[in-house]
């Protein structure tokens, strides 16, 4: 970022944004690889269907839950700078990973357990105990991206992100290596196999990161007059209105499980929309870091920023058109993941529906990333709401009208979902380029 071609106020070369935007690119590709390989592996059990529905159920949970734990990366990040913002966040840290941990064996060992994933999430009687054993490992999964994200947060705001990079490669390396353990030893015939491999890269990640983090966390100045963090209500009140918005987003995936799990064939609707959905999100990952070219470049080249979005945000739509109607992504499910049979139909069926999906998504994290210059963030909320809202109805009337619909069902629920948060996201731009920000959104938080 210290290029000359990335100061220049009236243009920013393609070239420059490419140098930017390909690391974190890749970064967000390597981290949906390891769900792949998961994937992958559970598929070659004796009953893919079954396993691969009480992991992804147990992985619902365990996401909504994660959240909590992640965005301590953008808020460290964003206030640590010295020794004493770094000890409150490190105290912030333990607090929010104690409160999680806690609801997490409460539900993994209490009767609270049975009762959300049976009746909220609609498990079958012969999933709940391997759904339940899956997410007592995940649970501990949580704790290490805590820890990870914590000391990524400082890795990122130090200008040594190459290391995110390494210790995601050492991740996905150990990940594949305990697959293939596991699968040449005839041990994967059980969901909670997935949330070991999960944990072991997780773990090693998190090693990876507190190692370099701490480094740099010793060279931080005791205290910087210029910096305003010094009392821990600071580190909260960034914290808990990110947690919110996180909250609201996440609560997508455990809501179409649990409607999935009213259709004919629950096991094949679920596992299918969870292979779809974890290759639609590598594909996805290309451009999920656009909302930073908008940050880092918005202001300085509008024009070029634009025609940047438009051409890496039809990436993941061409590919996803790619694999669903042609017979390379039969091939690939059934080499790469696993997939056969009735399943193998069904995620493709599933991949198609997502089409809208993915041309959203680019220019959903484009709208929050010029929220996010203008300090608007507020809206996030309210389009994410929509997005919840949206993705319920279209989820009800799909299961009533077409119970057999598998997990096509929640693949266009979910990009019906994302079309109308775009809406609102647009609405929400254009009324505030002709209002008075501070008065509208005074108004709409009334």
């Amino acid at each position: 970022m210290e290029d000359d071609s990335m100061k220049t106020a009236n243009h920013i070369s393609f070239r420059a944004l490419l140098f930017f935007f390909i690391p974190l690119g890749l970064s967000a590709s390597l981290v949906t690889i390891s769900h792949v390989i998961i994937n992958s592996t559970l598929a070659r059990a004796p009953d893919p269907a079954i396993v691969i529905a009480s992991y992804s159920i147990a992985m619902s949970l365990f996401a909504l839950l994660e959240r909590c734990a992640v965005i301590l990366r953008q808020t460290c990040s964003t206030l640590v700078r010295d020794q004493v913002s770094y000890k409150l966040m490190r105290n912030a840290t333990t607090y929010v990973l104690s409160v999680i941990f806690l609801l997490s064996l409460l539900i993994a060992y209490s009767p609270l357990g049975e009762w959300f994933f049976s009746y909220l999430l609609g498990v079958s009687d012969h999933t709940l105990q391997p759904t339940i054993d899956a997410y007592r490992v995940l649970m501990f999964v949580t704790l290490f991206s805590g820890i990870r994200c914590l000391y990524q947060g400082i890795i990122i705001s130090n200008m040594k992100t190459k290391w995110l990079t390494i210790g995601m490669i050492i991740r996905l390396a150990v990940m594949a290596l305990i697959s293939w353990f596991l699968l040449a030893n005839d041990l994967v015939k059980h969901g909670y196999i997935g949330a070991v491999i999960f944990l072991s890269g997780m773990a090693v990640e998190a090693l990876v990161s507190s190692l370099e983090g701490r480094l740099i966390a010793k060279k931080l100045p005791d205290k910087m007059e210029s910096h305003a963090v010094t009392k821990q209500s600071q580190i909260f009140r960034f914290y808990n209105p990110l947690m919110i918005a996180s909250l609201i987003a996440v609560s997508i995936t455990p809501t179409i499980n649990a409607v999935l799990g009213w259709s004919t064939k629950a096991e094949v609707a679920i596992a299918s929309y969870a292979v779809a959905i974890s290759v639609v999100h590598l594909l996805n990952s290309i451009t999920s870091y656009i909302h930073q070219i908008v940050i880092n470049f918005y202001k300085k080249d509008k024009q070029t920023v634009l025609r940047f979005t438009i051409m890496v945000s039809l990436i993941p739509t061409i590919l996803l058109l790619v694999l669903g109607y042609t017979p390379v992504g039969i091939w690939g499910l059934e080499n790469i993941i696993g997939v056969s049979g009735e399943l193998l139909e069904q995620s493709i069926l599933a991949l198609r529906f997502f089409v809208l999906f993915t041309l959203c998504f680019p220019w959903i994290d484009f709208s929050n990333g010029i929220l996010m210059i203008r300090g608007q963030t507020k809206v996030m909320s309210f389009s994410q709401i929509g997005n919840v809202i949206a993705t319920v109805i279209a989820l009800l009337i799909l299961i009533f009208t077409f119970p057999s619909g598998g997990g096509a069902i929640g693949s266009l629920a979910q990009s019906i979902g994302f079309f109308t948060e775009l809406v609102i996201l647009f609405y929400f731009l254009k009324a505030l380029d002709k209002s008075n920000p501070g008065r509208l959104l005074k108004k709409i938080s009334s």
